[in-house]
């Protein structure tokens, strides 16, 4: 296992469309145990593989509370195959948006879809904070990030942020993003 390097907007590959995983070989599973090990050292509570500048449909996931027994998972080609009517608010946060958290709302409940570390097809039934994580990094396999779900005005707020932090980066001046200590997606 191996930590790898997150990468952060404004790097344009993550708006990319991450391809599907032809079959769950060793170098995918090796992916997805290096990207467990760097999702726990973020730390975070989820990651798409796009995050460490890999553009393959596999996520990880591990919403267990601090104390808790870990409860990892890690999904290849997940996708959602039924949202709940209803919906629910949870403030977010993310990865390669160190820091910054917004409330936004997605279904309460979700259904998916995916390849199991052992190849076989299996589904997922999440509510609560996993069915959140959930939405969030397939919504990364699809180069969406959730401050798309939140208005134009803080979007862009955030965005110049970034871009400004990563030109004073480029430039040699001090290092902008210093390790968080919330758990993000």
């Amino acid at each position: 296992m191996a930590l790898r390097d997150i990468i952060i907007i404004p790097d344009a590959r993550l708006r990319a469309v991450s391809a599907p995983v032809e079959r769950i070989d060793d170098d995918t599973k090796r992916l997805m145990d290096d990207m467990l090990e760097t999702m726990y050292d973020a730390p975070g509570i989820g990651l798409a593989a796009i995050q460490i500048a890999v553009p393959k449909r596999v996520v990880v996931l591990d919403v267990a509370r601090e104390g808790e027994e870990p409860q990892p998972l890690a999904l290849a080609n997940p996708e959602i195959v039924w949202f709940s009517p209803e919906m629910r608010v949870y403030q977010e946060g993310c990865l390669s948006i160190p820091e910054y958290f917004e409330d936004v709302e997605r279904p309460a409940r979700v259904r998916a879809r995916y390849l199991g570390r052992d190849g076989a097809v299996r589904e997922l039934d999440a509510d609560g904070l996993l069915a959140t994580a959930l939405q969030h990094e397939i919504d990364h396999l699809n180069g969406v990030l959730f401050i798309d779900h939140i208005s134009r005005l803080k979007r862009e707020r955030v965005w110049k942020k970034f871009v400004k932090a990563a030109r004073r980066e480029a430039e040699g001046g001090p290092h902008a993003h210093p390790h968080h200590d919330e758990r993000e997606m």
